[in-house]
């Protein structure tokens, strides 16, 4: 079992910095997670048989899927494999290949619904409430990321 980074201990080390107001002439309509994994077919059995996420698209890559697009209303994840992001990447950026170490937090309505989604998948994070009033649970997919479930208090 891996060990559990706590996300509050990820702003302890961080120095304080005094940022200033600047003009924007953009706006950020979206982020999406790419998960890079060792292969991406592990990772789709799970987002798509475990969770009910929809592939809306997907890159072959060297025989395999090197990428693949899901959705789940609103929430769009991407899977990438190592092999196809070292391919993307210039030669000297290949020595930084992201891994897999990333968090992902996923806001949900129904977090019974998602446990029961998940059957008997092991489960990293017990059921918890945090003391900020979210229930929640983690697991590690098949390529190595934490994902939280987390339906957040009433508003």
């Amino acid at each position: 079992m891996r060990p559990l980074l706590l996300l509050s201990s990820l702003f302890v080390a961080a120095p304080l910095v005094t940022l200033r107001p600047v003009a924007m002439s953009w706006t950020a309509n979206k982020a999406t997670a790419v998960l890079v994994v060792p292969a991406v077919e592990p990772s789709l059995a799970f987002w798509e048989q475990r969770l009910g996420f929809a592939r809306v698209a997907e890159v072959p890559h060297e025989g395999t899927i090197g990428f693949a697009i899901l959705l789940k209303g609103e929430t769009e994840i991407m899977l990438q494999s190592v092999a196809s992001v070292r391919d993307d990447m210039t030669a000297a950026l290949r020595t930084s290949v992201p891994g897999t170490n990333t968090v992902l937090y996923m806001d949900v309505d129904d977090l019974d619904a998602v446990i029961s989604a998940l059957g008997d998948y092991p489960v990293a994070l017990p059921r918890r409430t945090t003391f900020y009033g979210a229930d929640e649970i983690g697991v590690y997919e098949p390529g190595g990321h934490f994902i939280v479930f987390a339906k957040p208090p009433a508003r």
